[in-house]
């Protein structure tokens, strides 16, 4: 019974017939607060439906409110560890939600985030290894957000790392794994070949160009990756709507960063 709830519910997150998706993660406001393009969320959560996001990532208290009981489907994925800017330690995740919660609340998936490097990582890792039992018990897929950060990481974009964080997340049992991008299709190349699940790059803070966005989409496509789970560059744009839209075509329809941006200017 477990495997094939899991295959219904990757299936909710992950397109099945291009074995890629498109996530737009929403769960900034406990790090940093109630951000531009989240403040409402359930008009954020709707915008991003209505583009073709397969699914959005929040934390359990904004379930209901992101709750629109009409309009497009769009698969939910729950967060389940959390940490502010306001602590002395905001890269130290703590969990705040278990996945028999998030089965209650009608998750479709579960999430973690793990900061290797620091000084409480073998905390996060203890972590990670119960949820990721749980996971499989239950049958719930575990997208696994890996980030190499702490006193030891020079540069937390350096192919050496993200590819060991890329491993990690497959050696500990999650389904997807989502990683910084290297920077080139060359370099995320070693990313994904070094790890056996699905690899989605994350958006990193809000960039101002659209090209340079859409660049990063299609260069991690191209180097085999599975997708993407950007959040600020998507419900910050102007058009997070028109922005889903021109990543889904790279993602799933193999445009080009040129297809792309005409279709953000109709």
């Amino acid at each position: 019974m477990t495997i094939i709830g899991k295959q219904i519910r990757m299936e909710r997150i992950i397109n099945r017939n291009t074995r890629r998706t498109v996530i737009v993660p929403m769960d900034h406001g406990i790090s940093v607060g109630p951000i531009p393009g989240v403040i409402d969320i359930k008009a954020a959560v709707q915008k991003v439906a209505e583009g073709g996001a397969n699914a959005i990532v929040e934390h359990k208290g904004l379930v209901g409110g992101g709750h629109r009981k009409s309009g497009r489907d769009i698969g939910l994925i729950i967060h389940l560890s959390a940490s502010t800017n306001l602590s002395p330690y905001p890269h130290t995740k703590t969990l705040v939600c278990s996945v028999e919660e998030a089965i209650k609340l009608g998750a479709d998936g579960v999430s973690i985030h793990v900061n290797l490097g620091d000084s409480q990582e073998r905390e996060m890792l203890r972590d990670f290894g119960r949820v990721s039992y749980e996971a499989r018990t239950w049958g719930m897929p575990l997208l696994a957000m890996v980030y190499p950060r702490g006193e030891k990481i020079k540069d937390e974009y350096h192919v050496d790392v993200i590819k060991h964080a890329a491993r990690v997340g497959d050696e500990m049992g999650a389904d997807i794994v989502k990683v910084s991008y290297t920077g080139s299709p060359e370099s995320f190349q070693e990313v994904v070949a070094g790890c056996g699940i699905p690899v989605v790059i994350a958006g990193g803070a809000k960039m101002d160009s659209d090209r340079d966005i859409l660049e990063m989409v299609k260069g991690s496509i191209d180097a085999g990756g599975a997708g993407i789970s950007i959040g600020r560059n998507v419900f910050q744009h102007r058009n997070p709507t028109r922005m889903v839209q021109a990543m889904s075509a790279i993602v799933h329809e193999g445009a080009n960063v040129a297809d792309a941006l005409e279709m953000l200017k109709e």
